[in-house]
C-alpha cells in the first residue's frame, strides 16, 4: 500500500478534483518513497480511491491519533488550547467532515479513471505519459546515437516555467483546507517534479542501457531531456506585471520568464495579488508538454603539452581581417585538428602561454599550450595512445611540433596562467644598423643587467589593447657580431616584453631603446622565440 497518512484524506480529495495525476498526488502528499512513484499510474490511482473511501470511524480515530507526527504535534496542541471545543469533540468533527468530503473525492477519482486523457493540471502529462518506458527508450536511442564512452550517466530535466506556477497555484488550493484540520503543509516539503521524474526514469533507462548506473548526484556524462508546453506559455506573464524587479531581459535568454525569474517572483507575491490573476485550481489542459530532442553532453577534456613553429608566416590563431581570411592555416588549427578527431569532440577553446607574431619562430622546449575539448565522445586514452596522437600531429605538418602531450585536469590548467607577469622568456633578434659597426661597438650590451623598459602599447597592437605604459624587464643580453651592419643579440626578458619594439624603437614608445643604446638607427630581421620558462606541462619520457 501507499505510504498515506490520515492527514492527507483532505489533500488527496482537492487535488483528485482539481484534475491532478496521481504521481501529483503523492508529490502533495509528502511521499519520498521512491518506490511509490515507480508504480503505473493505473494501480496508484485505484489505491488512492481505496484510501480515501476508508472512512471507518474506528480507523479515522486511530490514525488521527497516530498521525501526530512530530511535524505536527506542537501545531495541533497550540490550536487545541484555543479551541473552543475540546479536544475529543474536534476529533469527531474533523472525522465527520472527512467523510464528507470521502465521498466528493471518491466521485473525483471515479471521473478521473474513466477520463484516461486528462491531462494533470500541474505536471502537463509529464509524469503521466512522457514518464514510462517509451520516454527511456527515446533517451537511450539518443545516447547510443552519440556513441559516448561513459561509466555512468545523470539524467537532468528541464521543466515549462509555468510548471512553478500552476504548483503554486494547487499548493494554495490546499492549503486553506490543511490549515482548517489544523495542519501544516509547508511548499518546500512537496517533492518536485523533477525529482520523482528522475525516481521513475533512472531504472528505466539504466535497463535499457544494459545495466549501466543513472546516477543523481555528479557524473562526467549528463544527458538532458526538456519539455515544453506552448498552450500554457501565458501562465506566467501576469507575473511580469505584478512583479516586474524579477524579469529582466538578457542576451542570452530568448525569454525573461526564465523558470528561476519564475520561481522568484513567486516567493515574492501576495497569496492574495496571486489569486486576483491566476484561478486556483489551474485551468485544465488540452494537451501534455512537447518532449525536445535529447541533448547528451559529456564534460570537457583537456589536453596540454608544448609546441614549436618553424615557419615564419604562420599565425598561432586564424587570421582573419575585416571578414577577410589572410593565412591559410594557423599553429592552433594544425594542432587542433588530429585531437578533435581522435577525441570526436564538437568544438574546442585553445590557449597557451603567451604568442608569437606570425613572422616569429618558437624554437627550443617549445611553448606550453592547453585545449578544452568539447563534448568529447571519447575520453579514454592510455599513454601510448596519446604518444600515438602527438606523432600523428608531428607528421600532418612540417611547420610545427608537438611534444609532452597529455590528458590534464581542469584544475592543472590554472598553472600555465600561474605567475605570467613573474615569469621569463629568452629570445634571438637578427639586428640591423644604420651606421656600419665594429664588434667593439656592440660589446658594452653584454654588460647590461635588469634594464627597466617604459614600454607604450605598440602602435601596431594599439587597436586591440588599451593605450598605457607598461614596465618590463629585460635581465640579461649578449651579441654575436656578423658583419659591419648586422648582429645576433640574445636576450633573457620578463614575460610580456616587446622585443621588436625595444630593437627599433617604436618611435619613441619604448624607453629606452637599442637606438638610444647604439646611438644609431636599428631595425629587427627576424626573431626567434627560444624558450619559455614555465615548469608546466610536466615532460612526458620519450
Amino acid at each position: 500500500m501507499l505510504p498515506l497518512k490520515e492527514k492527507d484524506k483532505p489533500i488527496i480529495q482537492k487535488l483528485l478534483s482539481a484534475g491532478c495525476c496521481a504521481r501529483c498526488i503523492l508529490r502533495f502528499c509528502c511521499v519520498s518513497v521512491q518506490a511509490a512513484y515507480r508504480k503505473p499510474p493505473e494501480e496508484t490511482l485505484e489505491e488512492l480511491q481505496i484510501f480515501i473511501n476508508d472512512t471507518k470511524n474506528d480507523k479515522c480515530q486511530d490514525s488521527v491519533a497516530l498521525d501526530s507526527t512530530d511535524e505536527y504535534k506542537s501545531k495541533d496542541a497550540a490550536e487545541s488550547e484555543t479551541s473552543e471545543d475540546p479536544p475529543n469533540k474536534r476529533a469527531k468533527l474533523e472525522t465527520s467532515i472527512t467523510d464528507a468530503q470521502s465521498e466528493e473525492g471518491a466521485a473525483a477519482v471515479v471521473k478521473l479513471k474513466d477520463g484516461d486523457s486528462r491531462v494533470c493540471v500541474v505536471c502537463l502529462g509529464i509524469l503521466q505519459e512522457l514518464c514510462g518506458t517509451t520516454q527511456a527508450v527515446k533517451i537511450t536511442e539518443a545516447v547510443k546515437a552519440g556513441n559516448y564512452e561513459f561509466d555512468t550517466l545523470v539524467l537532468s530535466v528541464s521543466l515549462p516555467a509555468q510548471l512553478c506556477v500552476r504548483e503554486h497555484s494547487c499548493w494554495l488550493h490546499v492549503k486553506k483546507e490543511v490549515r482548517e484540520k489544523g495542519l501544516v503543509l509547508n511548499k518546500d516539503d512537496v517533492i518536485q517534479v523533477k525529482e520523482a521524474f528522475k525516481w521513475i526514469m533512472q531504472g528505466m533507462v539504466a535497463k535499457e542501457l544494459g545495466g549501466t548506473a543513472v546516477v543523481t548526484k555528479v557524473s562526467p556524462f549528463e544527458v538532458s531531456v526538456e519539455f515544453t508546453h506552448s498552450e500554457t506559455d501565458a501562465d506566467c506573464h501576469f507575473l511580469a506585471a505584478t512583479c516586474p524587479d524579477c524579469f529582466k531581459p538578457t542576451k542570452n535568454k530568448q525569454s525573461v520568464f526564465t523558470r528561476m525569474a519564475v520561481v522568484k517572483a513567486l516567493e515574492k507575491i501576495p497569496d492574495g495579488k496571486f489569486l486576483k490573476h491566476y484561478p486556483c485550481p489551474p485551468k485544465q489542459p488540452t494537451s501534455s508538454c512537447s518532449p525536445q530532442e535529447v541533448q547528451c553532453l559529456r564534460v570537457s577534456v583537456f589536453v596540454a603539452g608544448r609546441y614549436n613553429k618553424f615557419c615564419r608566416s604562420l599565425p598561432q590563431t586564424p587570421w582573419v581581417i575585416d571578414g577577410e581570411r589572410r593565412m591559410e592555416s594557423s599553429v592552433e588549427e594544425l594542432i587542433a585538428a588530429p585531437i578533435l578527431s581522435a577525441f570526436r569532440a564538437d568544438g574546442f577553446n585553445f590557449s597557451s602561454s603567451g604568442r608569437e607574431d606570425v613572422d616569429v619562430r618558437t624554437l627550443g622546449n617549445g611553448r606550453p599550450f592547453a585545449m578544452e575539448l568539447l563534448n568529447p565522445h571519447k575520453s579514454r586514452f592510455s599513454k601510448e595512445q596519446m604518444k600515438q596522437l602527438q606523432e600523428t600531429i608531428n607528421q600532418s605538418s612540417d611547420k610545427i611540433k608537438v611534444r609532452d602531450l597529455q590528458i590534464v585536469t581542469r584544475e592543472a590548467m590554472s598553472r600555465m596562467k600561474e605567475g605570467e607577469e613573474e615569469k621569463t622568456k629568452s629570445y634571438t633578434a637578427l639586428v640591423w644598423t644604420q651606421k656600419p659597426i665594429q664588434r667593439e661597438d656592440i660589446s658594452f650590451i653584454d654588460d647590461i643587467k635588469d634594464l627597466t623598459l617604459d614600454q607604450k602599447t605598440p602602435l601596431r597592437v594599439l587597436h586591440r589593447r588599451a593605450l598605457a605604459v607598461r614596465q618590463r624587464a629585460i635581465h640579461s643580453m649578449s651579441t654575436r657580431f656578423l658583419d659591419s651592419h648586422h648582429f645576433y643579440l640574445r636576450l633573457k626578458t620578463q614575460a610580456g616584453t616587446y622585443i621588436k619594439e625595444f630593437v627599433h624603437g617604436d618611435f619613441g614608445r619604448t624607453n629606452p631603446n637599442l637606438c638610444q643604446l647604439l646611438k644609431t638607427n636599428t631595425d629587427i630581421l627576424e626573431l626567434d622565440v627560444e624558450s619559455v620558462d614555465v615548469d608546466w606541462p610536466p615532460p612526458v619520457p620519450e
